[in-house]
């Protein structure tokens, strides 16, 4: 059975390590050598308000907190939001969403030293750790010096909690030194419950509360103006690396009249790696950093290189194919798609979002696919059929209405902790 003092033992033996990591993830993305001392608990912010603390480790969690900051920063005016994460895409992405309304600094390593700077430093009225994110030695931190803690929007599957169930002591003393945890779902609550966690509530996906910005219609238009309003559009969102073969070849399979597909990586550190792999398969292309007018007729694929603009892809496009779920990587984020009523599609591996996929591919708002001539059979299928294409999206968006709530519920659980 892991021990703490095992855990943190076996930290210290890595942290010399951690250099060497940031120089190996910034060969394809620079910004990882950037406020490097904030990971050992360095840092120069500081704050004269109280402090509410939120841990959000990358962009996925950064959207999906948008509902709660900015229902906190309405309830508690003269708190300071503090915004912590892992990747430099969460802190920009953090950057995007609330430019200066809130401060945002990196975690520190799960080092005693380092959190303990951490939370003298800022000296957190309370803390949120986002899904599943529990740092064993923050916890304990967090405890002895009375901050109380909550893990929110929790989820938990069944493969990780087999997982987590072998950490023993380690696992159960760091859920029940958290303050409450808020669930999204009974089964995600059962689990945690049995691992340890006490005071938990089920509460919803926060993500089902995140609205599309309001100028996402309009600039998807304008969008869909550049890409040729009487061509199909095809959107393969969020890809992971690996799944754009898939794509490829199931849009080159389909032979669709003047089918325009856009793709996005889900990592802008992928964005030279997905143009190589356009050139080596030879097809006309252009980037959406450079797009400044109409796409010519011959271009078969635009590389959607950049950041911030995922809702303005949804609505430019007819039928939509969100990544990771392609290959095991969990799936990533339906939710904003089938919120922008479009047509879904989705691989096989959806455990990220379980209970979300499965309810969808039920009520008939996502087309789960499983491979290269699926997708392909897929998009023949909805582009030449608008109805299904519009059923499917307001399939979608009735589930996105009927599920939304989590972010009042949360609020109430934060303020109850201070």
């Amino acid at each position: 059975m892991m021990t703490r003092h095992i855990y943190t033992f076996l930290l210290y033996l890595l942290l010399p390590f951690t250099p060497l990591k940031l120089l190996w993830r910034a060969r394809k993305q620079a910004e990882y050598l950037l406020r490097w001392p904030e990971r050992y608990g360095f840092y120069s912010p500081t704050s004269h308000h109280a402090v509410i603390w939120l841990h959000c480790v990358s962009v996925g969690e950064t959207r999906a907190v948008v509902p709660l900051v900015k229902a906190l920063l309405q309830q508690y005016p003269h708190h300071q939001i503090l915004l912590t994460h892992t990747t430099p895409t969460g802190r920009l992405t953090s950057e995007q969403l609330f430019a200066d309304s809130v401060q945002r600094v990196y975690l520190p390593y799960d080092v005693p030293f380092a959190v303990n700077r951490f939370l003298t430093h800022f000296k957190p009225a309370v803390g949120v750790l986002m899904e599943t994110e529990l740092w064993f030695n923050l916890i304990a931190a967090c405890k002895q010096q009375h901050i109380p803690l909550l893990l929110v929007n929790a989820r938990l599957s069944e493969k990780s909690a087999h997982g987590y169930a072998k950490l023993g002591n380690l696992l159960r003393d760091g859920l029940r030194s958290l303050s409450a945890t808020a669930a999204q779902t009974a089964q995600d609550a059962e689990r945690l419950q049995k691992l340890g966690a006490n005071n938990v509530h089920v509460v919803g996906n926060l993500k089902f509360d995140v609205m599309p910005p309001e100028t996402a219609y309009s600039q998807g238009q304008s969008l869909r103006h550049l890409f040729g309003e009487q061509r199909p559009v095809f959107l393969a969102a969020s890809m992971r690396d690996g799944e754009e073969n898939l794509v490829l070849d199931a849009i080159i399979t389909a032979q669709i009249p003047h089918l325009l597909t856009v793709i996005v990586p889900r990592h802008p550190q992928r964005f030279n790696e997905v143009e190589s792999l356009l050139q080596q398969r030879g097809l006309r292309y252009e980037k959406r950093s450079t797009l400044n007018q109409m796409v010519a007729t011959e271009t078969q694929v635009i590389l959607g290189d950049s950041m911030g603009e995922l809702f303005n892809y949804y609505a430019s496009a007819d039928v939509c194919l969100v990544g990771g779920s392609l290959l095991p990587y969990g799936g990533q984020n339906l939710i904003e798609a089938m919120r922008m009523r479009k047509a879904v599609l989705i691989g096989e591996h959806t455990f990220n979002f379980k209970e979300v996929s499965e309810l969808a591919v039920a009520k008939c708002a996502a087309w789960r696919v499983k491979d290269s001539a699926e997708i392909a059979k897929a998009i023949q299928a909805l582009i030449e059929n608008p109805k299904k294409q519009a059923d499917m999206g307001a399939a979608g968006l009735a589930i996105c209405e009927a599920s939304q709530g989590a972010t009042q519920a949360t609020l109430d659980i934060i303020s109850a902790a201070f």
